[in-house]
């Protein structure tokens, strides 16, 4: 007699979905990645055969790791520690390659031209989804698509416009001068001090954009840093991790701390912000900081295009811009600055050069804007820092439809690798003293130094180039100015050289340098 078997709706539905899911990680994690890789080996693209979930990350962890564990020797050649896996892929499988982030190749382009290509067709190729823990440390601007990118830039450009540097200028010479007589207080009666300069240059690119975002310094605004300086340590974990879907509800240490961390800034802001915003209401003039001139312009935005969802930024949008603010004002600055100092140090001729310009153009009257726009060998030298050491060492972009780019035909689901560093240091696009310390390539400007080509971008480039970059430039210009003004310095015997990334490219073991009084 047979046996009828007979399946409740439910546990139909159940195994529907369990299958239904099933496949699902299997395209994710084996069958997508091995069609991606078969379709760029057909275009003569070379990379390490596809491992599964964790690709070539074990690698990367790995080579980071050794290359971090111990100084390296006194040269600008700094690729094989801070992007060596990188280099090696490279040198390994020529330019035309790619690697593995988890189960997501990236096709590394060092061409120009092709860079171009990718910068300026921004809607083919958006920045990546971003793992939604590592948005927590700032989920503004630099991080939008679209018609939201669109708003945004529109909304903030205002406050980044030359005539809007001009009067943050006088905020820019409090903050240096402040860091100044701090220096002056702790020279020795023979007018030196022994010194770890970068958490000194931290505090004042701190300062900085605390006053000119939010009329505070950094003494009010240090909870907001300090916050942030971890939240940035916490994110670099997670960026070196596969992400895995759901996994940022799991409550890891990582993940519970940096929800902590984003609740605890978002409070802080979010009780400025209304403050300003009642103000506003209430007839004050809006200040000229940042936060002043972005909710002038978001209310004004607000007022000609109605009040209706889409239109204009909500509490949370002005929210992470400040804390895009906070990070990106304060780190691009205070990691061209120590570079800068660490160079200068070894290069003493270019030192002198710098501070004689200084002396010729401001002489004992205060930095100006006007002056600082003239100071053609301090340009060239922030140019050239930037070239050897720049604050990001790579960007990447994600290709959602298949795309022709130059003779490749990159198929939706991968990524381009844009290696800042790599190309920044290549023999081939700037000669054989690419590696070394040389700012007299600018000395015609950037685009001579680069025949026209996108070889140089620290700031990014396109319609996407950082929006920060005139006010980055102009407080690296005055903080340079005023300390060359009124000290020389030479690298400490306690100096060790060893450049590393925490999101931004800083010295691991700080830059210890010889302060001396400069005699007038």
């Amino acid at each position: 007699m047979a046996t009828t078997i007979s399946l409740s709706p439910f546990i139909l539905i159940m195994m529907i979905v369990a299958v239904i899911c099933g496949w699902r990680v299997v395209n994710w994690l084996w069958l997508r990645p091995k069609r991606l890789e078969r379709l760029l080996r057909e275009q003569g693209l070379k990379g390490n055969p596809y491992r599964v979930l964790v690709g070539d990350l074990k690698d990367i962890l790995k080579i980071q790791k050794e290359a971090r564990s111990k100084p390296m020797n006194l040269s600008d050649d700094i690729v094989p520690r801070v992007f060596s896996y990188v280099q090696q892929s490279v040198n390994k499988y020529g330019n035309n390659s790619f690697m593995w982030f988890g189960p997501t190749p990236r096709v590394t382009l060092t061409d120009p031209d092709l860079i171009k290509d990718v910068f300026n067709k921004i809607y083919d190729f958006p920045k990546p989804n971003a793992n939604p823990l590592v948005k927590l440390l700032a989920n503004g601007l630099a991080s939008h698509e679209g018609e939201k990118w669109n708003k945004h830039r529109r909304i903030i450009n205002p406050a980044f416009n030359l005539e809007k540097l001009k009067i943050m200028l006088p905020i820019f010479f409090k903050s240096c001068n402040d860091l100044i007589s701090k220096w002056e207080g702790m020279l020795s009666l023979d007018g030196s001090c022994e010194m770890d300069a970068w958490p000194f240059l931290q505090n004042l690119a701190s300062d900085v954009i605390s006053r000119t975002a939010f009329g505070s310094s950094y003494e009010e605004g240090r909870r907001i840093f300090e916050l942030q300086k971890e939240q940035a340590e916490l994110t670099m974990k997670v960026i070196m991790k596969v992400y895995i879907p759901g996994w940022r509800f799991i409550p890891t240490t990582i993940n519970r701390r940096m929800k902590e961390i984003h609740r605890d800034i978002k409070a802080l802001l979010e009780d400025m912000i209304k403050r300003r915003e009642k103000a506003i209401k209430e007839g004050e003039a809006a200040k000229n900081d940042l936060l002043g001139i972005l909710l002038e312009s978001n209310y004004k935005e607000i007022q000609e295009q109605g009040s209706s969802k889409n239109v204009g930024m909500n509490l949370e949008d002005v929210i992470e811009e400040c804390k895009l603010f906070y990070f990106a004002g304060q780190e691009t600055t205070s990691v061209l600055l120590v570079w800068t100092m660490v160079l200068l140090s070894r290069y003493p001729n270019w030192q002198a050069r710098a501070r004689d310009e200084v002396f010729q153009v401001f002489g004992n009257n205060k930095p100006d804007f006007e002056g600082l726009s003239h100071l053609k060998i301090v340009t060239m030298i922030l140019y050239e820092v930037l070239r050897l050491y720049p604050p990001v060492l790579g960007l990447s972009r994600t290709v959602h439809k298949d795309m022709k780019l130059g003779n490749l035909t990159l198929p939706a689901g991968v990524q381009v690798s844009l290696p800042i560093v790599l190309v920044h240091h290549d023999c081939e696009l700037w000669g054989d003293d690419a590696k070394e310390f040389n700012p007299e390539r600018f000395s015609e400007g950037v685009l001579k130094a680069t025949n026209g080509r996108v070889s140089f971008f620290p700031f990014g480039w396109g319609p996407r180039i950082c929006i920060g970059q005139n006010f980055s430039l102009l407080e690296a210009k005055m903080a340079l100015s005023l300390i060359l003004l009124h000290f020389s310095f030479e690298l400490s015997p306690a100096y060790a050289h060893a450049p590393a990334t925490v999101v931004t490219l800083q010295p691991q073991y700080g830059a210890h340098i010889i302060l001396r009084k400069v005699q007038i």
